[in-house]
């Protein structure tokens, strides 16, 4: 304690994903700060600064391992005096990992949030996808559900009250043992700087007034998204609750819903590209009419700045007599709106001879319709005849017709097949069309020399293909797996007993995988180290109470892990229902957060596709995974004979800085026991 007896001044860090609280002791000291000892110089960090009077210009600080702010740091003083660090001061540090629950943006216009209902209340374990709190927006009462894994320390917004969208509403710590201990969150004033240095960068655009659809975070790691799919085309009506387009975030593919009502006037964001979380991605219009009016946004000043250039040349446009052009011509780009695009395709007009009538001479769908031919022009005023393949009258205009193979291809090498020229009959796009559009024209197939062989050849893949935003996800876990220092024990288990199990339950729609967990779950009650993970930061090992399975599951384009909660405490048929539901899930991308990440321990198995052995890498944040392959016909030798009999290889992958071999073996010896001795358990 200070001896003088003053009370302490802190100095709150904030980082962006949790806070540290420092508290210093000193006397007054009228001298200045001279020596420091070795574990304040440890502590402290030279990336930010904090001031405090009476103190000086600091250097933050933290403990080791914290992560290092890059904003200022808030100081607050507890002494009403100022206080000078003596020579040899004393330095008491403490740290808590924090993360504060933000009042969520629930649809585009919505400033502000009421909270109508908490339900965690404060001490709660939360785990990520469960429902924190049911917020009144400005269209509806919705769930809010955590992305965070932690305990609640605090709720900052009681129920009934309102904060604006990005205000702190809660505090999660990670810790139990933190709960209250957090620190307040930061002052309002940064929080209240970056909606004006949003709103500063946010785009504008001229014309009626339009709604932004943007690109939702579908995760809380998710800082972009593909659009997979737009399910409206633009001139569509959008009603609230409408599914508007799929997008490929981290996890997986998701519907997006529309919040708001309207006209689509633009897309943005095509099929195939990708935009950051928070971008616009289409816009909106309320009144149909205004859909030829709209113009996409562009940044902040540079429109301000180019409108008065652009006042002379549109007065001396006016003035001088329409250019045979067009109007919605600027150098070689044709300024029209997508209506007007369509309705000038399906007529067969040539959209540069058209004369805009619109903003800056854009061309309008009316002032397609009532074309009625260039002035002055050479051949007749009826609209030319397209010179391509005709399209069939029963084909919708804007519709886009291109083979499967042609779309796989475009969309492979990221072309748009609104830009292709379809050769195909009436006009549809072959494969050949996007190879040429990519620069990648096929060549003539080699005659087969004379003894090559005579079966057809197939086309195999040739070149760099980008990973999906799954297969990003998982390559960037499977690179975390080299900081950890894993072992593997391997161990041969008879199946005769089991087998005879799994064939009476099988046609009552138990799988091999609801068996396996269940038999694992039994084992690990015996063995809770491995359901346990080791934290790095604390050094501690973090036992879990829960027994939650997770199996691995190949699905297009990645891997995903499916969890049943507590499976230890569940029978077998319930097992094998629930797993049913989760497979059928995660192949549909449906998986909701808290079932694929909440994995106490996990299980691949490849045994169904008939290997022998093999072993598994260790994710970071568990302790084991189980890898279980085929059970194939072998002979040993029973009472001086040779019998054949059906073995499975078991092996286990553990993390060697809390499980040894010791641990992994008799795990698997007490899973052997099971599932060669008494199998009756799975199912008792």
């Amino acid at each position: 304690p200070d001896p003088t007896g003053r009370p302490p001044r802190r100095i709150s860090g904030i980082t962006s994903s949790s806070r540290s609280s420092f508290e210093i002791f000193g006397s007054e000291d009228h001298g200045r700060m001279k020596l420091l000892t070795p574990f304040m110089a440890a502590a402290m960090v030279a990336s930010s600064a904090a001031f405090a009077p009476g103190l000086g210009f600091l250097p933050s600080l933290r403990t080791h391992g914290a992560a290092v702010s890059q904003r200022p740091v808030a100081a607050r003083c507890w002494a009403a005096a100022p206080v000078a660090a003596r020579v040899m001061p004393t330095l008491r540090v403490s740290m808590v990992s924090q993360s504060d629950l933000a009042m969520p943006a629930l649809s585009s216009t919505m400033k502000e949030g009421k909270i109508v209902q908490w339900t965690k209340n404060v001490g709660d374990k939360i785990n990520a996808g469960d429902v924190m709190m049911v917020v009144e927006s400005d269209k509806a009462d919705m769930d809010v559900e955590a992305f965070e894994e932690g305990y609640l320390s605090a709720i900052l917004v009681e129920e009934g009250e309102s904060a604006m969208v990005g205000a702190p509403v809660a505090v999660i710590v990670s810790d139990q043992a933190d709960i209250g201990k957090h620190t307040a969150p930061g002052a309002a004033a940064p929080a209240a700087a970056a909606p004006a240095a949003a709103a500063a960068a946010a785009p504008v655009a001229s014309g009626p007034p339009t709604i932004q659809i943007l690109m939702p975070a579908l995760s809380s790691t998710m800082k972009e998204g593909k659009v997979v799919q737009w399910t409206k085309n633009v001139g569509d009506k959008i009603s609230s609750g409408d599914v508007m387009m799929v997008v490929e975030s981290d996890k997986a593919d998701m519907d997006v819903e529309a919040f708001e009502e309207g006209y689509l006037a633009m897309i943005m964001t095509g099929e195939g590209e990708v935009a950051p979380v928070g971008a616009p991605v289409a816009l909106l219009v309320m009144d149909k009419a205004d859909i030829d009016s709209v113009v996409a946004p562009s940044a902040a000043g540079a429109p301000a700045a180019a409108a008065p250039a652009a006042a002379a040349p549109a007065a001396a446009a006016k003035a001088a007599p329409a250019a045979p052009a067009g109007g919605g011509a600027k150098g070689d780009r044709i300024v029209a709106s997508p209506l007007a695009k369509a309705i000038a395709t399906e007529k067969g007009i040539d959209i540069s001879l058209v004369t805009g009538s619109g903003p800056g001479g854009r061309i309008t769908s009316s002032d397609v319709e009532n074309f009625k031919g260039a002035k002055g022009a050479a051949k007749s005023d009826a609209p030319k005849k397209p010179t391509g393949p005709v399209r069939p009258d029963n084909v919708p205009a804007g519709t886009i017709m291109a083979t499967p193979e042609a779309k796989k291809l475009a969309k492979k090498n990221n072309i748009k097949l609104d830009k292709i020229t379809g050769t195909g009959t009436f006009g549809r796009i072959t494969e050949h069309d996007v190879l040429a559009a990519a620069g990648k024209a096929p060549e003539a197939k080699k005659a087969p020399r004379a003894s090559a062989s005579t079966r057809a050849i197939p086309d195999l893949p040739d070149g760099p293909v980008p990973l999906s935003g799954m297969q990003v996800a998982v390559a960037n876990n499977m690179d975390a797996t080299l900081t950890i220092p894993s072992f593997r024990v391997t161990r041969k288990v008879e199946t005769t007993k089991f087998d005879d199990l799994y064939a009476a339950l099988k046609p009552k729609g138990v799988s091999v995988s609801a068996l396996l967990s269940k038999a694992v779950a039994l084992a690990v009650e015996q063995h809770p180290l491995l359901n346990a993970h080791y934290d790095a930061k604390t050094k501690n090992i973090v036992y879990k109470k829960n027994i939650n399975i997770a199996n691995a599951v190949a699905i297009e384009g990645g891997l995903i892990t499916p969890v049943m909660q507590n499976t230890n405490e569940m029978d077998i048929m319930s097992i094998a229902s629930e797993w049913r539901e989760l497979v059928g899930k995660a192949k549909s991308g449906t998986l909701k957060p808290a079932e694929y990440n909440s994995g106490t321990f996990m299980v691949s198995n490849l045994g169904m596709m008939g290997v022998s052995g093999f072993g598994a890498l260790l994710p970071v944040g568990i302790g084991s995974i189980l890898a279980v392959s085929a059970s194939l016909p072998t002979v040993v030798m029973r009472k001086g004979m040779p019998t054949e009999v059906k073995v499975m290889e078991l092996t286990i992958t553990c993390d060697h800085r809390h499980i040894y071999g010791a641990d992994a073996a008799q795990f698997l010896k007490t899973l052997a026991g099971i599932l060669e001795d008494t199998p009756m358990d799975m199912i008792i």
